[in-house]
């Protein structure tokens, strides 16, 4: 700080926007060779009041130099493109998470600008001073013939990844490889679970996803500021400015990493243009088939997903399970209206290799569970279902969205908590549902055209307590649909508390069905639904 006045610096902080440019020459991170660009003021205010500057101006998107050569550098040249461990920033702080760059490439073309925060500790709000972390081919192990090596300073990074600690035990993971959470393409993020896994991804922001004539749009993180962790702490910081033909906006994200990894976000949104259908906190996984709607041998494994179902704690306090459902002939939306909802979220519940038999590990991926901090009001968790054949492409999207139209020139202010971790964070004593299984209705030898049977099992604390001789009662319904041959029994494998709800169902058009146990008046499971469609 020898080449500045501090206590002009400070002045200048007061009233300078997030981009203002300060004095500065060029620097070298002090703990790794990264070069360093001209300082700027940077506060968190100011990064929300820039977004709403934005906002009110036309869209203009990033521009890239290099776009013919990055065209070049596809999945596999992409690929054998590494950044260099000894280089990531913090990498040379005590207790401190290590930052990793991505390389642009085909599929990540637009130049993301990253930054390093340094704070004064004299301030009393969030105000730092900016320099960016300057692109240079020399910081990636890489090929002689790839066509990165001719990329020049003005490329940019394309996003980036957040490792391990390297002071901590690293008897189970590689510090120069592993990595918890990661930020890269438009506004797509993810961290690992419980199981060292990474699965579903998280968006900052979804924009009009199947909207019939709008395409959807991806806004998209133009700007990271990465705000030096603590020593000893478990917890970084990262401001992003998020930046969309629709929409600008702010976030804060403090990732913690525990077992899991927990993020504290606030979002601060400005709309350019009214949006159709605008999702808030979106979780995006994949969900090609598991056993109750695989078709007959189109692939060897018993169940390939990263998600097998949406959980929802509904701001009446019930907790629902809605399983994921494979589409192949039509896309799905459902919209489960709610009013300041506890929390929603794309769950894997089955944890055993043998659900999967594949050496890509599904049972480990992490679920994603979206905690509000704060009362979102009217509105709905949406779920979408979208056509797939495959198990490359994340096909499901769950999101919050308003009840209130999204106009032009409407802001938003959220603050909400992303648990990634194996199980869902707040536990009950109500019994969850553990399978779902569709078969031909009817008995042996008695199939009326039509009809199926359903078999949902539940497993829980609730049921174990059950005295003996008591048996569960289903409560069902199916508008639309005809219901038959309804019964309970407990599961005959011995287990306590597992039982299991029978009944037919006959129908002609896409029928919502509804269905948990009780005993008397007490209710003993989560509430379990289940979109059907005839064939």
């Amino acid at each position: 700080m020898s080449e500045l006045d501090r206590r002009q610096f400070l002045g200048l902080l007061a009233t300078a926007a997030a981009s203002t440019a300060l004095p500065w020459s060029d620097a070298m991170a002090a703990d790794t060779g990264l070069a360093l660009g001209i300082a700027t003021a940077f506060s968190w205010e100011g990064l929300i009041e820039e977004a709403r500057r934005l906002a009110r101006q036309a869209y203009r998107p990033a521009f890239q130099a290099n776009a013919g050569v990055l065209e070049q550098i596809d999945w596999e040249a992409h690929g054998k493109i590494r950044f260099k461990p000894e280089d990531a920033l913090f990498s040379g702080g005590p207790g401190q998470y290590p930052v990793a760059f991505f390389h642009p490439g085909r599929f990540f073309q637009s130049p993301v600008q990253m930054y390093r925060l340094d704070s004064f500790s004299d301030t009393t709000q969030d105000q730092f001073i900016a320099r960016e972390i300057l692109y240079d081919k020399r910081h990636f192990d890489m090929p002689a013939d790839s066509p990165a090596q001719r990329l020049g300073a003005e490329t940019g990074y394309a996003g980036f990844r957040i490792q391990e600690s390297r002071s901590g035990d690293q008897s189970r993971l590689d510090w120069q490889h592993n990595d918890w959470a990661a930020f890269l393409g438009a506004s797509y993020f993810r961290a690992i679970g419980d199981e060292y896994q990474y699965g579903i991804s998280a968006r900052g922001i979804a924009i009009d996803t199947v909207v019939k004539n709008t395409p959807e749009e991806f806004p998209a993180f133009t700007r990271f500021y990465f705000d030096p962790p603590q020593e000893g702490s478990d917890t970084m910081t990262v401001y992003a400015l998020l930046d969309g033909p629709s929409i600008a906006g702010a976030y804060r994200f403090a990732m913690t990493r525990e077992a899991g990894v927990v993020m504290d976000i606030e979002a601060n949104l400005f709309l350019r243009r009214d949006v159709g259908r605008f999702g808030i906190a979106p979780a995006t996984s994949m969900y090609w088939f598991s056993k109750k709607d695989k078709a007959f041998q189109i692939d060897w494994r018993p169940e390939v997903h990263d998600s097998d179902g949406l959980a929802l704690w509904t701001g009446g306090n019930e907790h629902i399970w809605r399983p994921l459902i494979a589409s192949r002939e039509m896309i799905n939306v459902s919209a489960f209206a709610d009013n300041n909802p506890r929390g929603f979220g794309l769950m894997q519940r089955e944890r055993h290799f043998d659900e999967y038999l594949d050496a890509v590990h599904y049972e480990r991926r992490p679920s994603l569970w979206i905690e509000p901090l704060e009362g979102w009001g009217e509105g709905s968790v949406q779920l979408v279902e979208l056509l797939t054949e495959e198990e490359l492409y994340d096909n499901v999207i769950a999101m919050w969205v308003p009840h209130e139209k999204a106009k032009a020139g409407n802001s938003y202010r959220l603050r909400y908590r992303l648990h990634w971790r194996a199980d869902e964070p707040f536990k009950t004593n109500l019994a969850r549902c553990v399978a779902t299984r569709i078969g031909r209705g009817g008995e042996p030898g008695k199939r009326p055209p039509g009809v199926h049977k359903f078999v949902v099992e539940f497993k829980g604390s609730e049921l174990a307590q059950l005295a003996a001789g008591i048996r569960p009662e289903a409560v069902l319904t199916a508008p639309g649909g005809r219901i038959s041959n309804v019964m309970t029994e407990a599961v005959p494998d011995g287990v306590p508390g597992h039982w299991r709800a029978f009944f037919d169902l006959a129908a002609q058009d896409t029928v919502e069905i509804r269905l948990f146990l009780k005993a008397g008046a007490q209710t003993l499971t989560e509430t379990w639904l289940y979109q059907f469609h005839p064939a």
